[in-house]
């Protein structure tokens, strides 16, 4: 934790801190507090990316030679941890955080000058294309078949809770391509056109009330083969490398805004109070198990990926929780809207972040691969 003492990263995070109080506007901070989930709406998003990317800042985590920062792990860490506390939006992460570093890895110089200015841009909002009806988080098992055509594959199936699916343009896909030998030999990685024929999009309305979700069906889709990212068979490996982006992360920045929001209410209880400096002291816990990960020390990225993304999920499930107790039963029942945002946005998020601890790999399935790594 004494790195963050350093005199060079004060003076960045006081840059950092300038720089949102001088863009930052209360419309995008107001907004960014009534959000129910992770993912909001691009209406809030994009035009704060484009603000970020007029300064060089939409894409913390890129290289300089693809259009970001060239920042090191601490001051992405810094500046992810200054933008919770000021209350700014989150950009969406399937594209900027996800595809991204993939088409860096794995794609041609063609699809990397293609898709990476327009991701950063926010030309391309994307939407991931893994989870079906039958493959969740068994995900080998997926079945959206695609059959070889000329210079296209064909692509006949559907994808379910697809985040977003009903803004995106683009879609990163998960498609059967064999159905010889292990199921994960099958698979192949395609990138995809959303207004391409034969692709519709239904909604998944949430307990929560939201539009988040949707089942998107593919009915003779024609894509073509240059559009897969890698060898062919080959995408259950970038799909890998795909999930240390999506699992590993900096949850204790957002969190610990969260938190010290709801600790500076005036009106919390001596108990109420208590459980927030709980949940404090173990988020400084998890916060140091992360500056520990960016340094590689004490275990490998996918150990590190799998145990911060149950530590994560769960902290910020208790958050919710803590929240909704805080706010008590007129959090329930918010009808005019009256309440502190933090508040009156409790209940949705605490239902809506019941699949926290599910999505990307459920947390039962990040302790077992924590459990092989082990003992491997």
């Amino acid at each position: 934790m004494d790195m963050l003492n350093d005199p060079a990263l004060k003076a960045f995070q006081n840059e950092v801190r300038a720089f949102l109080d001088a863009n930052l506007t209360d419309t995008l901070r107001a907004a960014a507090a009534r959000a129910t989930s992770v993912f909001i709406d691009p209406a809030v998003t994009l035009p704060w990316q484009r603000i970020l990317n007029a300064h060089g800042w939409a894409a913390p985590d890129w290289p300089a030679e693809f259009g970001g920062p060239g920042w090191d792990e601490i001051q992405r860490y810094i500046f992810a941890a200054e933008c919770a506390r000021a209350g700014a939006p989150g950009l969406a992460p399937m594209g900027l955080k996800m595809v991204a570093p993939v088409i860096m890895h794995y794609g041609t110089p063609d699809q990397r000058a293609h898709y990476l200015p327009r991701i950063l841009s926010g030309e391309d909002y994307w939407c991931q294309g893994f989870s079906e009806p039958g493959a969740g988080s068994d995900l080998a098992s997926l079945q959206l078949r695609a059959t070889p055509d000329c210079a296209d594959y064909i692509l006949n199936g559907s994808k379910i809770w697809t985040t977003h699916a009903h803004f995106a343009n683009r879609m990163f896909a998960l498609v059967r391509t064999s159905t010889e030998g292990k199921a994960q030999a099958g698979i192949s990685f395609l990138l995809l056109d959303m207004a391409t024929p034969g692709i519709s999009v239904e909604p998944i309305r949430t307990l929560a009330g939201d539009h988040e979700f949707n089942q998107v069906f593919f009915d003779d889709v024609r894509v073509p083969q240059a559009n897969r990212l890698g060898a062919e068979n080959e995408g259950w490996s970038v799909a890998k490398h795909l999930l240390t982006f999506e699992r590993g992360g900096k949850y204790a920045p957002g969190l610990i805004g969260r938190l010290e929001r709801l600790r500076a209410r005036a009106d919390l209880d001596p108990v109420m109070r208590a459980r927030a400096d709980r949940e404090a002291i173990g988020l400084q816990a998890l916060q140091a198990l992360e500056l520990k990960a960016m340094r590689g020390v004490g275990g490998s990225t996918a150990l590190y990926a799998s145990a911060l993304k149950i530590m994560g999920t769960e902290a910020a499930q208790r958050i919710d929780v803590l929240a909704c107790d805080v706010g008590g039963p007129a959090a329930w029942a918010d009808a005019d809207g009256q309440m502190p945002a933090d508040l009156a946005v409790a209940v949705p998020r605490y239902l809506n972040d019941r699949a926290a601890s599910i999505y990307a790999g459920s947390n039962e399935i990040q302790r077992d691969l924590i459990a092989r790594i082990v003992l491997d």
